[in-house]
């Protein structure tokens, strides 16, 4: 928002630089972005009257105009198209000095000498306009400087105000907040009620109040619509970026500027019947002021008259029923529309304009009676006319509450960090507006109704600290007992996990914890998820159950995007429904990490095959990060069943006889209907269970020598290798120091019902050699034992 200082110092005016009060604002929270002059940097240049405009006699396109400066005349040779006598304009004199150190001489044009330059104001800085020479008023004193005329010796402030802060969306609401931050009064302006003097009226019905709970209008008769507006008007809206157009509309512009209030003017003679207030009917349209034409949606708001839509409520009025030279009688508008039911609804239609800005951020809902006033006294003075008696429609129920807001004394010190006087606290507080009434622990506060951003204890305490100023806020040290909290020496930490796997070729992913209802059924159909009551999109409207789906959409994406070997991880929590954990009820909240893989085993390489990665692949990695923590031993696999899964490629990962985790390939149901090309692997754990190590213990070496004994089996293809691993390791006795798996064949010499499987044993004891009897004791235990549970032979 721009504002002019001297405008704003008409209101208040603190004995403070134009920095130093740009430099105050920003620290009262009002940021600051911008100071710039209204105009360039010129001098030698008045206020001139063109006498005589005649054709130049080598140049269609130039005139040579005899200009009177004040103080006696000179010839100025012009080529701007409306030149002509009569008018006033800015002459800029030889000697002259305009922006960018332009210096003014006297020069010859085709052979006709010219004493100066009339000037456009875009050659003055005043404005981008150069399609011919600024024109001034008709009474503009001729000889007068320019710049003393136009008082242009004043800056536009800049300011880049947050949504909150709608009630300074006005030269009333910076005001208000340059007199608090100065203890300065600040001036009132003139909005006392004009008499009717005209008996017409025009009727109002609000049918939707929700949306527009007060509206208030008046007829004017009688205006003359040629009348232009007066300089001080025009200027004031020039230095705040916006043209003048016609005294009407610039008269609803300039309340939009100085209090806030958005208003706008109908041509009465076009309006039938009354004003309707209302939603959108299914297949209206409105031509709007901006020439383009919109199909209304049955949410929006409009102003009507009984026969069609006029205007978009808070938005943009309707181009038939506008203010033009035609113009004779008016009906003026003045409304509230209730901010949430507005919101969004500009960019619905790809607009936004001064007014949509304003009302969906709160306008004073007390302030549309005042505004209509103060538009009636400036339109009665500029334009004439007859003013009838003011029509309101309010529907109290529906307009905003604002209920008191209690502030506790003893708050102050606890969360500013300093004690503020009493007198001062209530000095801060009735010059925001509030109505503050002294109780035993602090005050009640009665908020105003152009605060829509103060609700509760803590925003009090935010103004207070903001006016009070951040710069004086003291700086005091942290003071607290920090005790470091012990943490078990045999947990991991996450980032050990992260370390390890991105050792080993992982990224870590992040995926939302919103995912599509489609993908959940698809990746866990037994878990009803939580539903999100308002969700961002369809496709992100429920809590996940599993991280696998972000993770298998992450391998598609980058499938797409020509990424054959793609190797992902992700820590984050899965929501499961159930029993009441921490602070969210009935909601299980488990950390758990996820993995995923699918294209080659290793990167193209001229030292390595390529192949495929494959379930042992992932299963060998999910192993080496168990065995970080040195617990290793403590988790076992077992064949398993998941629906997302592929039946028969699938296990269950399992730690102190409990289901900890479960990996596998992803069911080729699962790659079709995310149209992923296979084979893809993956594993999700709970991160708990990974995270518990073991602390390492010391042995001493044995000084003597181990023996190892190696044995192959054929057993039956079903049978798992782990069954069999822990059945040795059951049966070898004490002295079995390492058990290893090395060999598994299946093939030619060996049943097809059956599989081979051959086991390297090592045994060792601290304290002797042990003997060949000793050994072979175990193994026989060890034979004897599989041949009499799983049917094994020994293989020759």
């Amino acid at each position: 928002m721009k504002i002019s200082e001297q405008w704003l110092r008409e209101w208040v005016n603190p004995a403070l630089t134009t920095e130093e009060l740009a430099h105050q604002i920003t620290m009262a929270g009002l940021e600051v972005d911008a100071i710039e002059p209204v105009a360039g940097v010129f001098s030698g240049v008045v206020v001139a009257e063109i006498v005589t405009a005649e054709q130049h006699p080598d140049a269609d396109k130039l005139r040579v105009c005899t200009v009177n400066t004040g103080g006696g005349t000179v010839q100025i040779v012009c080529g701007a198209p409306n030149a002509r006598a009569g008018l006033k304009t800015p002459l800029a004199q030889v000697g002259a000095v305009l922006p960018g150190d332009f210096r003014i001489k006297k020069a010859k044009l085709r052979g006709v000498e010219s004493q100066g330059m009339l000037c456009a104001e875009q050659e003055l800085g005043l404005s981008d306009a150069n399609a011919g020479l600024m024109e001034l008023p008709a009474d503009a004193p001729v000889g007068t400087d320019l710049r003393s005329y136009l008082a242009l010796d004043d800056h536009l402030i800049e300011i880049g105000l947050t949504p909150n802060r709608a009630d300074c969306l006005s030269i009333a609401g910076i005001a208000r907040e340059v007199g608090l931050l100065n203890a300065l009064p600040v001036s009132a302006i003139g909005c006392d009620p004009v008499p009717a003097t005209v008996e017409d009226t025009f009727s109002v019905r609000l049918e939707a109040p929700q949306g527009c709970p007060r509206y208030a209008g008046r007829i004017i008769k009688g205006i003359d619509i040629s009348r232009p507006s007066p300089l001080w008007l025009q200027e004031k809206l020039r230095r705040c970026g916006l043209r003048s157009i016609d005294a009407v509309v610039d008269v609803t512009n300039y309340i939009l500027l100085e209090l806030g209030q958005p208003m706008h003017a109908f041509d009465l003679g076009k309006l039938q019947g009354g004003i309707v207030v209302r939603t959108a009917r299914q297949g209206e349209t409105l031509a709007l002021l901006d020439g383009q034409s919109v199909n209304l949606r049955e949410n929006t708001l409009v102003i009507a008259d009984h026969s069609a839509p006029v205007a978009m409520a808070g938005i943009m009025g309707g181009d038939p029923t506008a203010v033009d030279d035609k113009t004779c009688d008016l009906f003026l508008e003045s409304a509230f529309f209730t901010p949430d039911l507005l919101a969004g609804k500009a960019r619905g239609y790809g607009l936004h304009t001064d007014s949509s800005h304003r009302f969906e951020r709160g306008v004073d809902f007390r302030l549309q009676r005042r505004a209509l006033e103060r538009a009636t006294r400036l339109l009665l003075d500029i334009v004439g006319g007859e003013a009838g008696p003011v029509t309101e429609v309010v529907d109290e129920p529906c307009l905003p509450l604002l209920p008191p807001v209690t502030l506790r004394r003893a708050r102050i010190p606890r969360l500013l960090g300093f004690e503020l006087p009493d007198t001062e606290v209530e000095r801060i507080l009735a010059g925001l507006g509030l109505i503050v009434v002294a109780t035993e622990e602090g005050w009640t506060c009665e908020i105003p109704s152009w605060r829509f951003d103060i609700s509760i204890e803590v925003d009090l305490l935010e103004e207070l600290a903001r006016v009070y100023g951040y710069n004086r806020l003291p700086v005091s040290h942290i003071r607290a007992d920090l005790v470091i909290p012990a943490r078990a020496e045999a947990r991991l930490s996450i980032r050990d996990l992260r370390r390890h796997l991105g050792a080993r070729g992982y990224r870590e992913a992040i995926t939302y914890s919103f995912i599509d209802p489609q993908m959940q059924r698809l990746f866990d159909p037994d878990t009803k998820a939580v539903a999100l009551e308002n969700p961002i999109s369809a496709d992100m409207a429920v809590m996940r159950s599993s991280l696998l789906p972000g993770l298998a959409a992450a391998v598609l994406r980058n499938s797409n995007r020509q990424q054959g070997r793609v190797r992902l991880f992700e820590t984050g929590l899965r929501f499961i429904p159930g029993e009441a954990e921490g602070n969210v009820a009935g909601l299980r909240q488990e950390p758990t990490l996820a993995m995923i893989i699918s294209g080659q085993r290793f990167a193209e390489s001229w030292a390595v095959a390529t192949a495929p990665a494959d379930y042992f692949d992932l299963k060998g990695d999910l192993e080496s990060l168990l065995g970080i923590g040195g617990a290793a031993d403590k988790f076992s696999f077992r064949a398993a069943q998941h629906p997302a899964l592929h039946p028969g490629q699938t296990a269950e990962l399992i730690r102190n006889d409990k289901v900890v985790g479960i990996l596998g390939a992803l069911h080729p149901g699962v790659l079709a209907e995310l149209d992923l090309v296979g084979p893809v692997f993956a594993c999700e754990v709970d991160l708990a269970a990974v995270l518990e190590g073991e602390l390492p213990r010391f042995s001493e070496l044995s000084r003597f020598p181990e023996v190892r004994r190696d044995i192959a089996i054929v057993v039956d293809k079903t049978v798992a290798a782990a069954t069999l691993l822990e059945t040795v390791r059951n049966t070898a006795g004490a002295y079995l120091t390492e058990l290893r798996l090395f060999d598994v064949y299946q093939g030619k010499g060996i049943d097809p019902e059956r599989k081979s499987l051959a086991f390297g044993l090592t045994f060792r004891d601290q304290t002797r050699t042990l003997s060949d009897e000793v050994v072979n004791h175990a193994m026989d235990q060890v034979i004897d034992s599989l041949e009499k549970n799983y049917n094994a032979e020994l293989r020759n």
